[in-house]
């Protein structure tokens, strides 16, 4: 099990104009700089690269839609979404994979304004529920996700994945 360490930093003002907008090519740098540091937050590496990323978000099949958040003319932080099914009810849904707001910036209510485009688009997107998960111990994650009206749900079985590269 990864321990997650915390530090908290007291937040900046929120900007006086935040956008909220979907990734553009021009963003690939700030977004893998932002994931990285993700990984980082949970003691890992990040090892996406400017191509898989590239290839995920504007290629010909994007796999993946992410949303950025934008103030000053810098990237302060970003949701990525994945779609979902539910085969046997005929649901669309949406994974809200990730969500990441810069240190400095957290506490200013950034991720509650991901988090509401995040439900818009997955409504544009014809998705009649919204789905995250926080690892077990990330109470704050927890909180944040309850203060958001996400209503936790029972984990049942295994997740099984075998890799084929």
């Amino acid at each position: 099990m990864t321990a997650v360490l915390k530090l908290e930093t007291p937040p900046v003002e929120r900007p006086a104009v935040l956008t909220i907008r979907a990734a553009r090519p021009g963003d690939l740098r700030p977004l893998l700089d932002m994931i990285a540091l993700h990984a980082e937050c949970h003691g890992e590496a990040a090892k996406i690269t400017a191509t898989d990323l590239d290839r995920d978000l504007f290629g010909t099949s994007p796999w993946i839609t992410a949303l950025v958040a934008e103030a000053g003319g810098q990237l302060i932080g970003y949701a990525i979404l994945v779609p979902l099914y539910r085969a046997m009810e005929g649901r669309r849904g949406m994974e809200l994979h990730q969500i990441f707001v810069r240190e400095g910036h957290r506490g200013t209510g950034i991720g509650r304004h991901l988090v509401a485009r995040a439900r818009e688009q997955a409504r544009m997107s014809g998705c009649s529920y919204l789905s995250v998960s926080a690892a077990t111990g990330n109470f704050g994650a927890h909180r944040f996700y309850e203060e958001m009206n996400f209503q936790a749900g029972p984990v049942t079985g295994m997740r099984y994945v075998q890799q084929l590269a």
